[in-house]
């Protein structure tokens, strides 16, 4: 009995020096496990006869008790005391102001729109906006689309319901309205970019319902091609931010030009990624010609005196080429996981001197 009583007074006061439920874990181990001190005594009762059995049995399971009694109430009272603590050091004050955190970040779009921005305004060009709602004048007549040009119809234009006297008004389909308004209500020399939404019924991997766009208008005397040719290839090498871009320039068609091209650059599609600037491949960049005399016409200039250039350019798409993004339609999905790996530092605004990404 007194090496019971002895084995007891070690346990509990193990049971007591414990500092947290780790210890006090140790300790149940090493009293109840399977090789422990008390578990040992119990092991035995087999050697004994029946009558020292039931004596000695019940004095060693009063022990087995008082120590799993003890064991269980100090466990509780560490748990309590490591709550308390927990809850002590994770206090939130409610009343105070929260910390900044900045999570907001510029679009890729704004970002990339703020850089044709920049660059063309170093070149000397003034930047011009027009409503997104227009009329048939503004969006098609003026700019030498024909009666029935395909353009016109519902598979490519939004259309609004009619108005009483039959006239229909648009969500303008490109940014050329606003070249038809500055011409209206600016006499020459003219040189302006118009960046803003435009509406297509279109859509895909490269192509939205809404998207964004760049155009380039200058009117003056003695503007040819070559002024169009050098305005382009030196914005191109500017964006992409390299000395090697190539270009080339194949013959199409648009209404209010003439001629008309298309504008390739040369690029390297290797390795299931665009590179500009290397390679001896080429992609389709943006469409440019000279305004057609009938714009100019229609607009109150004397094709006779003056005469200029155009050019339009996706800017979502040139955002995908120069930053990496697969898919035209991610940039319009509010996304916040995607504007925060693509999106840019609003700290930093695009410049020619500091650098435009």
């Amino acid at each position: 009995m007194t090496d019971l009583a002895t084995l007891e007074a070690e346990i509990t006061a193990q049971i007591a020096a414990a500092g947290d439920v780790a210890a006090i874990e140790a300790v149940r181990v090493s009293a109840l496990g399977k090789s422990g001190s008390v578990s040992a005594l119990l092991k035995t009762l087999g050697a004994m006869s029946p009558e020292e059995r039931k004596e000695r049995g019940a004095q060693i399971n009063a022990v087995r008790d008082r120590v799993q009694t003890a064991l269980a109430e100090k466990k509780a009272a560490l748990e309590t005391a490591e709550l308390d603590a927990r809850l002590a050091s994770e206090t939130l004050d409610l009343t105070l102001p929260a910390p900044y955190r900045r999570k907001g970040s510029v679009h890729p779009t704004m970002q990339t729109m703020d850089e044709m921005v920049s660059i063309f305004a170093e070149m000397g060009f003034a930047v011009a906006e027009g409503p997104d709602i227009e009329d048939d004048f503004h969006n098609f007549t003026a700019l030498n689309f024909p009666e029935k040009h395909p353009a016109r119809e519902m598979h490519d234009t939004f259309f609004f319901n009619p108005k009483e006297t039959g006239e229909r008004m648009l969500l303008r389909t490109h940014t050329s309205p606003v070249q038809v308004r500055t011409m209206l209500n600016q006499k020459p020399p003219i040189r302006i970019i118009a960046p803003g939404r435009t509406y297509r019924c279109d859509s895909d991997a490269t192509h939205t319902p809404m998207f964004h766009q760049v155009e380039g208008l200058v009117i003056d005397k003695a503007i040819h091609m070559g002024h169009l040719k050098w305005t382009l290839e030196t914005f191109l090498a500017r964006f992409f931010e390299t000395d090697a871009v190539t270009t080339r320039f194949r013959p199409h068609h648009f209404p209010f030009t003439e001629p008309s091209a298309e504008t390739d650059v040369g690029c390297d599609r290797s390795g299931g990624e665009i590179k500009i600037g290397t390679g001896s491949d080429w992609l389709e960049i943006l469409g440019c010609g000279m305004v057609h005399p009938n714009v100019l016409k229609a607009c109150g200039i004397d094709p006779d005196e003056y005469q200029g250039f155009a050019f339009g350019m996706g800017v979502d798409r040139l955002g995908m080429l120069k930053y990496g993004m697969p898919d035209l339609r991610d940039m319009f999905a509010s996304d916040s996981r995607w504007l925060g790996h693509y999106g840019f530092s609003a700290f930093s605004a695009p410049n020619l001197a500091s650098g435009l990404s």
